[in-house]
């Protein structure tokens, strides 16, 4: 039996039983057989694991096709066997059509009981089959949904904003792989000393969009490098930098990062206000500020103070005490599908007007910290309008801030955006993940 084949549908098992996290529940596998996986190996299990979690909707769409029996009544190993089966022979050149039915046949023969005849019957009618011609489908939301391995409920929530292509090239690009996004920490190094530094390690490195960022490639073990250790760079993406840029932070200000854990967005305000000034750093949770205390010290940041603190209950010592506050609120986080593709099959439409409370709870209490004057960043990285746009025009109606406009960055590389005054909406695209970011001032 494939030894690699066979720990990605350990995982991918965990995964379904018990709803845990793909990255989790992979990393914990990898480390505990990495002296028995090469890189090869490695790198062909997260394919897998990450692949199927990404295209299950499809998978499952192109197995029925073919089988009598329901998938909710398909055995969890069986299903998940099939579903490796169909990714190879779907989605993976370079993979033969027949090993991925023989690998899949002798998985079975472990962990499929009697089914060994029903899993080699259908890969081999999805080995001879052209899988786009399985949806033909009259119902364009049905169809981007089945094609595109999105749940219907997010399609139609995007289809009441965008035409059905626009809609569809989102879904699409919510399946791309992300690029491996670092953050200058201009505190310590400057861009062409990083970008030498990691060149010399056989490292490619390309520049980002946004001036403090790049791209890498050809990269392993990412926190295992000496300059990740020293807190020369941190890993963030683009879109969620881009929140901070926007907040304009100040040498000297006093600043309130309302949900900051782990506090990527915390530590970049540190750094454009060069470690001088006064940042409250809030979360509900000590482990997760633990985790904004950790990453302060490897980059070398002493101004950040972390508070256990539930930001929807009003603190009256601080009311009118910040010059400038940031709300990176919790949201369903529908624009990070792509590094995150659990996500879709966890969040249901149900969750929408519960998470959308909890929004408006925060933004209504932590308003009130603002001084007159001030600038206050409501963001989520959420692509639908319930969580954004809503939020802000319901807030708009009855408070004294108004929307300002965003002139202090310059966003005319960034692709897949929409802008109106005081507002950016990024949606998924092959740099960048998908986020809202409103910039709002207190009158």
């Amino acid at each position: 039996m494939d030894f690699p084949r066979k720990l990605a549908l350990e995982a991918l098992y965990k995964i379904d039983k018990e709803e845990a996290y793909s990255n989790i529940v992979l990393d914990e596998l990898l480390n505990k057989n990495r002296n028995m996986l090469s890189n090869k190996d490695i790198n062909f299990i997260s394919e897998l694991v990450y692949g199927v979690t990404t295209w299950k909707l499809t998978l499952d769409t192109i197995i029925q096709k073919y089988s009598k029996i329901k998938i909710k009544k398909i055995s969890p190993w069986v299903i998940n066997i099939l579903r490796i089966g169909a990714y190879q022979i779907v989605f993976l050149d370079k993979v033969p059509k027949s090993a991925a039915v023989n690998e899949s046949v002798n998985l079975c023969k472990k962990y499929g009981g009697k089914s060994v005849g029903f899993v080699n019957a259908i890969l081999r009618k999805v080995e001879k089959s052209d899988y786009l011609e399985l949806f033909e489908i009259k119902n364009e939301i049905e169809k981007i949904s089945k094609t595109t391995s999105m749940p219907e409920w997010i399609v139609r929530e995007l289809n009441k904003e965008f035409d059905p292509e626009k809609v569809n090239e989102i879904c699409e690009n919510s399946n791309l792989k992300p690029k491996i996004t670092i953050r200058i920490n201009n505190l310590k190094i400057t861009k062409n000393e990083l970008k030498k530094s990691l060149q010399s390690k056989e490292i490619e490195v390309e520049d980002g969009i946004i001036e403090d960022f790049l791209y890498l490639k050809n990269v392993k073990n990412i926190t295992n490098l000496d300059e990740y250790k020293k807190g020369l760079f941190t890993m963030q993406d683009e879109s969620a930098g881009l929140t901070a840029l926007v907040l304009n932070p100040k040498e000297g200000e006093s600043i309130l990062d309302c949900c900051s854990a782990p506090g990527g967005k915390t530590t970049y305000i540190a750094e454009l206000m060069n470690n001088n000034g006064n940042i409250k750093a809030w979360d509900l949770y000590k482990h997760r500020l633990d985790k904004v205390q950790e990453n302060s010290k490897r980059l070398g940041i002493d101004i950040i103070k972390t508070e256990e603190n539930d930001a929807t209950v009003l603190k009256e010592e601080y009311i009118e005490k910040f010059d400038k506050i940031l709300i990176d609120a919790p949201c369903l986080g529908l624009g990070v599908i792509k590094r995150k593709p659990d996500i879709k099959w966890q969040r249901k439409f149900e969750d929408v007007e519960e998470i959308s409370k909890i929004q408006e709870k925060i933004l209504n209490t932590c308003s009130k910290y603002l001084k007159k004057g001030g600038i206050l960043v409501y963001s989520t990285c959420s692509i639908i309008q319930s969580e954004n746009e809503k939020i802000v025009e319901n807030f708009l109606k009855s408070e004294s801030f108004e929307l300002e406009e965003i002139n202090n960055v310059n966003i005319e590389n960034l692709k897949n955006k929409i802008t109106k005054k005081g507002i950016i909406k990024l949606y998924p695209s092959e740099n960048m993940d998908g986020f809202f970011i409103s910039k709002l001032i207190k009158k």
